[in-house]
């Protein structure tokens, strides 16, 4: 059993092609009007055609309007930042064009220990560093992960002191040129602006 249509192009679908069935067989439909029919579509047509000329304004008309806020914004924003050096001795008077003063810095926790250090592949003065990041909540946030290396002198005896040999930005580094022969242990501190964390664990390697 057929079901009228529910969506406009369906319905404009149907239109068309009973005004083009009502004319090839006008014998079989001795009641129908097609020329009500057509002028309906013809109405119809006319105001779809409306609404797209006004879709298309409209469409103009705010990208015109983004363009104007956006210079807008960026009139403001300079302007902001001018009166904010003016008042910068009573910054309080920034409220007079209804601004406000900028919120102090708030000082950030120095980053959770890194976990989990360990070598994952080594080669002929090379190796590739693996570590998980701090655990959540153990700090502040990771802006870097500063790598160390210290060395044992040949022979054996005391471990030289740290030194910093490379930076990462992801848990994970890999590492060219690295000393041949002797004992090397390496460590990862996470790093933010507020300072270094724990060292991690630490790996001991002869390359």
């Amino acid at each position: 059993m057929a079901t009228f249509p529910r969506t406009e192009s369906e319905v404009s679908a149907l239109a068309m092609r009973m005004m083009a069935g009502y004319t090839a067989h006008a014998t079989d439909f001795p009641n129908a009007d097609p020329a009500a029919l057509i002028t309906a579509f013809g109405n119809y047509t006319g105001a779809k055609n409306t609404q797209t000329d006004a879709q298309a304004a409209a469409q103009v008309a705010t990208e015109a309007k983004d363009s104007v806020l956006e210079a807008l914004t960026e009139t403001m924003t300079t302007q902001l930042k001018q009166s904010e050096v003016d008042t910068k001795d009573d910054p309080e008077k920034l409220e007079f064009i209804g601004w406000s003063p900028k919120s102090p810095a708030q000082p950030v926790d120095v980053p959770g220990q890194p976990r989990n250090l360990e070598t994952v592949t080594q080669g002929t003065g090379a190796l590739f560093l693996d570590w998980k990041s701090p655990a959540r909540g153990s700090g502040g946030p990771v802006r870097t992960f500063v790598v160390e290396r210290r060395e044992q002198p040949e022979g054996g005896g005391e471990f030289g002191q740290w030194a910093q040999i490379s930076i990462a930005i992801e848990s994970e580094v890999t590492l060219g040129g690295q000393p041949r022969g002797p004992q090397l242990e390496y460590r990862v501190k996470a790093v933010n602006t507020s300072g270094q964390s724990i060292p991690s664990n630490t790996v001991a390697v002869v390359l």
